[in-house]
């Protein structure tokens, strides 16, 4: 079949897994980033009680395929299926989309608050030291200091993890859902028409440099400083070489 028919064929399916991807990955990004929060926190707290349950749990899973998470969640919450009947759970963990969901959103945590740990600890330290000669608490240092901050000077490691998991989650087809993996896989089988698999790429692609370009836009509005920097710079060296001459 000719690449532009199968397209105009089953260009409507891509386009509905192509949805489904960005709702997998938008939705585990943001409850990712709500809790990756307060763990990061607890990551940099100096009481073990806190930072070291939180570590496990980093290492666990950036030390891991996801697809081996994926794994564990979709069909070994199946073992205790009386288990999460008797506490009303079930109904989640049947559900391969669920499934699919709390995978990325626990992967996603735990690279996003060990990229949130280090730009926690890239605050200049006199910032830190000068709120709390003003008296303010340790909340307040953290909600108006500390994390703005932080995110500041994470931003474009988080924009990387957003990248990431959305070619990451391309996996989700494995547990049968139709995402523009799923769809892919589908149409091939019908088809047998190795271009499709071209337009999926394409397609990721595509939603990639979207995401590349709104990115930089926030990037430039969050941190303008930077951006004049940038800006700056090439006059800078260009007054030094004039000197030198």
């Amino acid at each position: 079949m000719h690449p532009f028919k199968m397209l105009s064929e089953y260009g409507p399916l891509l386009l509905e897994g192509a949805w489904l991807t960005i709702q997998l990955s938008g939705l585990a990004l943001l409850i990712g980033a709500l809790l990756a929060m307060p763990m990061s926190v607890a990551r940099c707290s100096p009481r073990a009680w806190l930072s070291v349950p939180v570590r496990i749990y980093i290492s666990f899973f950036r030390g891991t395929p996801m697809l081996a998470q994926l794994f564990l969640v979709y069909f070994g919450a199946g073992q205790f299926r009386h288990e999460l009947q008797a506490v009303d759970l079930w109904w989640l963990f049947r559900d391969p989309f669920y499934c699919a969901l709390l995978t990325f959103v626990l992967n996603t945590t735990a690279y996003q608050a060990e990229l949130l740990r280090g730009g926690i600890l890239g605050v200049p330290r006199g910032e830190v030291e000068a709120a709390r000669a003003y008296g303010m608490s340790a909340w307040l240092r953290y909600r108006l200091i500390v994390m703005p901050h932080a995110y500041r000077i994470a931003f474009p490691a988080l924009g990387n993890e957003v990248i990431l998991l959305l070619k990451g989650s391309a996996i989700a087809s494995v547990v049968t859902l139709f995402d523009l993996m799923g769809q892919t896989r589908a149409i091939f089988a019908k088809s047998f028409d190795f271009s499709i698999y071209l337009w999926a790429a394409l397609l990721y692609l595509l939603i990639t440099m979207v995401i590349v370009r709104i990115w930089r836009y926030l990037e430039k509005r969050i941190n303008p400083h930077l951006q004049r920097r940038v800006i700056q710079a090439p006059k800078a060296v260009k007054t030094a070489v004039t000197a030198t001459e």
